[in-house]
């Protein structure tokens, strides 16, 4: 006597469309395969500002385990920097560390440069870089204003600008870190908020002026993460800290990997009808 088996179909769509048909109890043999298939990133390079530590670090090694070529972007810490490209060549992936401060033009034309050779044309841009200092009004000096603004809205131009001078003909992705401090508009914050707003109205102005070379633009707004910056400033452990977990919906503080996986996605095609959108990623603080 015949026994009928209910057949499962599987239907991988990507670069290489893949239809997959196996029984109910014979798929094992075919889960690498549709696994290696389901990277949304194979073939694209990406370009992430401020990626030796931090969310920087953690969405580099995302877009990586994603497909993508990764270009990880430092300012000073070449170590850091570094270890990223190891951890992402040691995982099968394509990294290069690249040394620019994004607030120097000539240090951002390198930086693509530099990045075309290896990989090609870029496709996704990450503009993490940035740097903050809270202090009261009384403590705001013009160094501090312009160290903050110079990297954090500046920089970002100017990466923006070498971008979309070096994506191909099919447009691209650009990610911008913005802060849900826009939000949350702490005391002590504002030159930084003020440079975090500026994130997002740029974020709207050239979603709507790239539109038109199929570039997209889109900024996540991360809450509190718990980085290797939060526990040197000294907010882990903190009053501050301790507020944030108690009003957060989620009940707890971010981690890089929770906005490395929402940038994978503003890098995707899965987001391809979003663009001037700001996502604040702050565990439902607002």
């Amino acid at each position: 006597m015949l026994r009928h088996q209910k057949a499962m179909i599987f239907f991988i769509w990507n670069d290489r469309s893949l239809m997959v048909v196996c029984l109910r109890n014979d798929c094992s043999k075919h889960r690498k395969t549709i696994t290696k298939n389901m990277k949304k990133l194979e073939n694209k390079v990406a370009v992430v500002t401020g990626a030796s530590k931090g969310i920087g670090a953690g969405i580099a090694k995302h877009l990586a385990a994603a497909g993508a070529s990764v270009v990880v972007n430092y300012a000073s810490a070449k170590a850091g920097a570094d270890k990223v490209v190891e951890e992402i060549v040691a995982a099968g992936g394509k990294a290069i560390a690249v040394q620019a401060s994004v607030s120097n033009e000539a240090d951002v034309t390198r930086l693509f440069a530099e990045a075309t050779k290896a990989f090609g044309a870029v496709d996704i841009l990450v503009n993490n870089a940035g740097v903050y200092k809270f202090g009261a009004i009384e403590e705001i000096n013009a160094e501090d204003f312009h160290t903050q603004f110079n990297t954090n809205v500046l920089g970002l131009l100017l990466a923006t600008q070498g971008a979309v001078k070096n994506f191909n003909a099919d447009g691209g992705s650009i990610i911008n870190i913005g802060s849900a401090v826009t939000n949350i508009t702490p005391p002590g914050s504002s030159v930084y908020t003020g440079t975090k707003g500026a994130v997002d109205a740029i974020t709207h102005v050239l979603a709507k002026e790239l539109g038109v070379k199929k570039i997209r633009v889109n900024s996540i707004n991360p809450g509190m993460v718990e980085t290797e910056g939060t526990h040197t400033a000294g907010f882990i452990g903190s009053d501050f800290h301790a507020e944030a977990i108690r009003t957060a919906p989620l009940g707890r503080i971010g981690l890089p990997d929770d906005i490395a996986d929402v940038a994978v996605f503003l890098a995707s095609d899965d987001s391809r009808w979003l663009t001037g959108e700001i996502l604040v990623a702050s565990g439902g603080i607002r």
